[in-house]
């Protein structure tokens, strides 16, 4: 049941808030970043809502930044936790072979399409997925014998040094000295934002015409790469879906000029956009997938599967103390196995087509919405200024409205919804709702979400 989560705090519950956001402020790094957008202190959650101290329910659209496929406290994960426990499991044992660890290696490759399992080979990483991509950039280099990496304006990969070098944003690299050299970005096709400034369907012909240019041209400066890394759909980077036809051009292409193709299928994988894996609705093969989140049940996991004949590390050339989690193992199988008993990818599909309906009605009746897109439960609304003059969309720079969607998304958490922002600028609202939201929770998430628009809007016309 959805909770209501309308009801203000107490003025004593806003004490207690405060005082855990004042310590943690105290004590943490100045890196934090959730806290400053989303000022709640979470005690409990169950599905796909969280309850704060105060008492005060949330719906979660954030869910562990999409890492909780089956929401909040799941049975299927918890009974798995508990079972391992009781069975006595060690709590991690490096690289060495465990019943745990061969559960959840045999339940993931059943997940896979079978033209991709019977051929690849996978390699547990450190807890996070910035390590799992550290990982499959050295395997790349290590493999090809050659330095350099081709990745897309716009993509996100995490905040290590290397997954930073193939990293669309530049705001964090500016103060990290001694980046990884040797990455060429290029154009992502945008529907909305085309980079070209031509508009949608040029967006992705352009994008193929330009990667293939610089493969091809002896004279782009570019020396042969040894992989390019890309996301199906670029979350962070403002919940933006690749075109299927120019998927498999790029795999095409890259396939024919000896590059390996790097998935990052981090926030993807696991139903999350209607197919188990992303790289399924192309029907592409890459020669990596970086899995990581979903996999691991909502505990630490980071895996890299990759072509057999691409296994060609020295014993410890990626090591990692922590990638022997065993309880993450065991959760990980359990929300595996639960995702493709229970078609959770199929939910996903029918329930984002839901959401996105309702969101663009949402944007039919009001004016600050540039655009809905998406695939499955993972949904974008990029907010602009309609006062702004600007490109029309489509065909250019569209005016970025920072300001307008930071009160979106306050207005959002004063109704009890918890949503984040990303994308250029800030100003793409997100949606990573849990596989388990029912069509009850996406209609009352599209309804909160409509009122805290109106609210902004509301309150803009009385300035």
């Amino acid at each position: 049941m959805v909770g209501n989560g309308a009801a203000a705090p107490s003025a004593a519950g806003v004490s207690s808030r405060v005082a855990y956001l004042e310590r943690q402020a105290t004590i943490e790094s100045n890196a934090r970043a959730y806290p400053r957008r989303l000022p709640i202190v979470i005690a409990s959650g169950r599905g796909v809502v969280v309850r704060d101290v105060d008492g005060r329910d949330y719906i979660d659209c954030l869910a562990g930044a999409g890492a909780l496929a089956l929401g909040h406290s799941h049975p299927a994960v918890i009974q798995a936790i508990r079972q391992a426990l009781d069975d006595g499991a060690p709590l991690q044992t490096l690289d060495l072979p465990t019943p745990l660890k061969d559960e959840f290696t045999r339940t993931l490759f059943e997940s896979l399409p079978a033209a991709f399992a019977e051929d690849y080979k996978i390699h547990f990483c450190g807890p996070t997925g910035a390590d799992a991509v550290e990982a499959a950039l050295k395997l790349v280099k290590t493999a090809t014998g050659r330095k350099g990496v081709l990745a897309f304006h716009g993509a996100y990969h995490g905040m290590t040094q290397g997954a930073m070098s193939v990293t669309g944003d530049t705001a964090p690299k500016i103060p990290a000295e001694g980046r990884a050299a040797d990455v060429q970005f290029l154009p992502f096709p945008s529907e909305y934002r085309c980079p070209f400034g031509m508009g949608a369907q040029a967006s992705a012909e352009i994008s193929a015409r330009s990667l293939e240019a610089a493969l091809e041209d002896p004279s782009c400066g570019l020396l042969p790469p040894a992989a390019l890394i890309m996301e199906i759909v670029q979350g962070e980077g403002g919940v933006n879906p690749a075109p299927d036809d120019w998927l498999r051009k790029v795999r095409e292409i890259t396939a024919r000029h000896g590059v390996l193709l790097i998935v990052d299928e981090v926030q993807t994988g696991l139903g999350r956009t209607g197919r188990l894996y992303a790289f399924e609705q192309p029907d592409i093969l890459p020669d990596v997938v970086i899995l990581s989140k979903a996999i691991g049940g909502g505990l630490p996991l980071s895996v890299i599967l990759y072509r057999r004949e691409l296994d060609v590390w020295r014993p410890g050339a990626h090591a990692g103390t922590f990638r022997g989690n065993q309880l993450a193992f065991a959760a990980g199988a359990a929300a595996i196995r639960f995702v493709m008993s229970n078609h959770l990818e199929r939910h996903a599909q029918a329930a984002g087509a839901r959401l996105q309906s309702l969101l663009t009605g949402i944007a039919a009746e009001t004016s600050c919405i540039g655009h809905v897109r998406g695939r499955g439960l993972m949904r974008g609304v990029e907010i602009h200024d309609p006062r702004s003059v600007g490109a029309a969309a489509g065909v250019g720079v569209v005016p970025s409205a920072s300001a307008i969607a930071r009160r979106v998304q306050e207005e959002c958490l004063r109704r009890g919804l918890i949503v984040e922002l990303g994308g250029r600028h800030g100003v793409v609202v997100r949606f990573l709702p849990p596989l388990v939201a029912t069509l009850a929770e996406i209609d009352e998430i599209a309804q909160r979400f409509g009122e805290a628009v109106k609210a902004v809007e509301a309150s803009r016309v009385s300035q």
